[in-house]
């Protein structure tokens, strides 16, 4: 009976893994960058205590291909312990307060800046993040190209040799090579705040974060599920390299689990149906990962049957998290088999935690 449920999880897994695989390819690429700029962008950015990241990211905006009348850029503060002062800059910049209003405070920051934007395409990034140079005209021809109003893009790190990073950039090509797919296969319920781009007026048409403002985390991903159960057609995935925004890794282990429980902790309060089954789906996977290697050390499992479990596992997680890799930077995979060992039980442990426990993100603990 055990190995029956154990064979139904592999195929199940597999099953949905290799469906990722099959809609990342299907989502085709663009970057197209030849029209004329003609959209008018506000980037709202919240921050509390980041003045050491901040200038990077500015510097990088300052050097966007993009005419500097096309853009402006809102900080909204939440409760810094010091002022952030702006350097001088050729594009619009203004810092404002976060009026908090709900449990998030991203999500009041927002809606805090919504107040003051003064185009009808928005885009949020992360104060720890930098942008490419054709970020915003990528952007633009895409718009131009279609019929849009909610655009996710690509985020990745910037690795340096430590297994720590890159066991991040790892974990992080999977998820971003699952939101990827999930839009090829049509059940997109994923994306990255740090690059995620809506109008206006569709925000408003979805009642913004009405219904998950006590959750302290998933301006995204919520705003995200809501667009895709009510107009699917206008919520697009942007697969550009492009377009890809470049993020800081954690540097200690405690940070990371804290920020991933963080993630974890909404997948609860999905919308999508099939974003529920599949973190289910990962979860038990792995559960089943750690408790078949316990039994083979208990002599209640023969080898044999671990290793085909791993290497089906490994396989299909390796195609995914290889073509997402690829996609995403140039730095070649590391750690990939140590990786694979671990992860499974840094997963467990995440989900499991964040059931239960209280985690800490930017000096607040939820």
């Amino acid at each position: 009976m055990i190995t029956i449920i154990l064979h139904i999880i592999i195929f199940s897994y597999c099953s949905a893994i290799f469906a990722l695989i099959y809609g990342f390819i299907k989502v085709n690429t663009f970057e197209y960058i030849g029209l004329t700029p003609k959209t008018n962008f506000s980037i709202i950015i919240p921050f509390r205590n980041e003045a050491e990241n901040l200038p990077v990211l500015l510097e990088s905006l300052s050097k966007l291909n993009y005419p500097v009348e096309f853009f402006e850029v809102i900080l909204v503060d939440d409760e810094s312990e010091e002022k952030f002062i702006v350097p001088s800059l050729k594009f619009k910049v203004s810092v404002v307060n976060n009026v908090r209003f709900s449990n998030s405070p991203k999500k009041d920051a927002i809606g805090t800046a919504m107040q003051i934007v003064n185009s009808d395409w928005i885009i949020t990034t992360d104060a720890d993040c930098a942008v490419n140079t054709n970020w915003l005209l990528t952007l633009d021809n895409y718009i131009q190209l279609n019929d849009v109003a909610m655009i996710a893009g690509a985020v990745t790190y910037d690795c340096n040799n430590s297994f720590l990073h890159h066991f991040q950039q790892l974990d992080l090509a999977s998820l971003q090579g699952a939101t990827i797919g999930s839009f090829g296969i049509d059940k997109a319920f994923m994306c990255n705040g740090a690059n995620f781009a809506y109008t206006k007026s569709f925000f408003k048409k979805l009642n913004g974060f009405e219904g998950n403002d006590k959750i302290a985390s998933g301006d995204d991903v919520f705003l995200l599920q809501k667009a895709v159960a009510k107009v699917p057609e206008k919520v697009h995935y942007l697969k550009s390299q492009n377009n890809i925004v470049l993020t800081k890794p954690l540097n200690d282990w405690k940070s990371l689990f804290y920020q991933r429980v963080r993630w974890a902790s909404k997948t609860s309060s999905y919308q999508s149906t099939f974003g529920k089954g599949l973190g289910l789906l990962v979860f038990i996977g792995n559960l089943s990962w750690i408790l078949v290697l316990c039994s083979l050390f208990l002599g209640l499992a023969a080898f044999q049957n671990v290793f085909l479990f791993f290497a089906f596992k490994f396989t299909l997680d390796t195609i995914l998290i290889y073509k997402t890799n690829c996609f995403l930077t140039k730095t070649k995979m590391q750690y990939l088999i140590l990786s694979s060992l671990l992860y499974p039980f840094f997963s467990t442990g995440v989900a499991l935690y964040s059931l239960l426990g209280k985690y800490e993100w930017k000096g607040r603990k939820f």
